[in-house]
């Protein structure tokens, strides 16, 4: 016998992906506010918090996490499609700065995870370097963490194996992004780009018209250098003004006063301002991820005002 859920799934495959999915819930305004991102080769499994549960030398996962809260990273575990490692000896190591103007990308092979340690997150985040060469190019990282989440895996693998396909150098499945709801997950390094809601024809998209400089606003979820609330002013803007290329708005100036959020934006010669109240409301909850014990509020960002300056 199976139990029903609310959204009309039998509790035995009830997904958060297709809940959200049947609330029509809005994916723009939900990426994770971060620019400094790590990224360290581990072909093994994951487990559901990757840099814990995975079989990393001792204390180095632990370690990790403690420089993710310090630098206000985000440090995650990849590999490629296969599960093989990606090079002969040694793991590879991405850093990358998700600044809204100039993204930074830097990459190498060091001998184990132990060596990720001697990467300087404090530098890179300042404008120096971890001691890793730069990388002329850029990354599609898939999330696939099953173990952390169902659709993530459901979702996701799929997504994975047709980038992996088309662009086998720049395709790699990553531990937790965030918003696992909004499975099929991809993160575009180093411009921090979250999309959602993909499948494997739009994912092959989305990477199609970024290799030509452009946005694909239906299923962009934010750029993660700005604040959440930013990045859902942004795509609103941008909807409205019909501009998708990647480097086509600006933010100029923020404030927020309670909760409305202010966004100054440049666009060509052009100034605009877009405010966005942000809610929780516990008339609107819902259970957010397929490990959720309880439902919790649904954020929303709505616009509420926007004009050319």
């Amino acid at each position: 016998m199976t139990t029903s859920v609310p959204g009309g799934q039998a509790a035995d495959r009830w997904r958060c992906a297709a809940a959200s999915l049947e609330r029509d819930e809005p994916v723009a305004g939900t990426a994770t506010h971060v620019r400094t991102w790590l990224l360290v080769e581990h072909v093994g499994p994951w487990g559901s918090t990757a840099l814990l549960d995975a079989r990393l030398p001792d204390g180095v996962g632990a370690e990790l996490r403690r420089r993710a809260q310090e630098h206000r990273a985000k440090i995650l575990l990849i590999r490629r499609y296969s599960s093989k490692p990606s090079t002969g000896e040694g793991i590879r190591v991405f850093a990358a700065y998700a600044d809204p103007v100039a993204p930074r990308l830097e990459s190498g092979v060091v001998a184990d995870a132990r060596d990720a340690l001697d990467l300087d997150l404090g530098a890179f985040r300042a404008g120096g370097t971890t001691g890793l060469p730069p990388y002329d190019g850029e990354i599609y990282c898939v999330c696939t963490n099953g173990r952390h989440d169902t659709c993530c895996a459901e979702l996701g693998r799929p997504v994975a194996k047709a980038l992996a396909q088309a662009h086998p150098e720049e395709t790699w499945e990553v531990s937790h992004v965030g918003g696992d709801r909004f499975a099929g997950n991809m993160v575009l390094l180093p411009h921090g780009l979250y999309y959602g809601r993909l499948d494997p024809d739009s994912a092959l998209s989305v990477v199609a018209a970024h290799r030509a400089g452009d946005l694909s606003l239906d299923r962009l979820r934010g750029r993660s250098s700005y604040p959440m609330a930013a990045q859902a002013a942004e795509i609103a803007l941008r909807h409205e003004l019909g501009l998708t290329g990647i480097a086509a708005v600006r933010v100029a100036g923020l404030s927020v006063d309670g909760d409305v959020t202010r966004v100054v934006f440049e666009a060509g010669s052009s100034g605009y301002a877009v405010s966005v109240r942000t809610t929780r409301s516990a008339d609107a909850s819902a259970r957010l991820t397929c490990k959720a014990a309880r439902a919790e509020p649904v954020p929303r960002h709505d616009v509420i005002g926007m004009a050319e300056l």
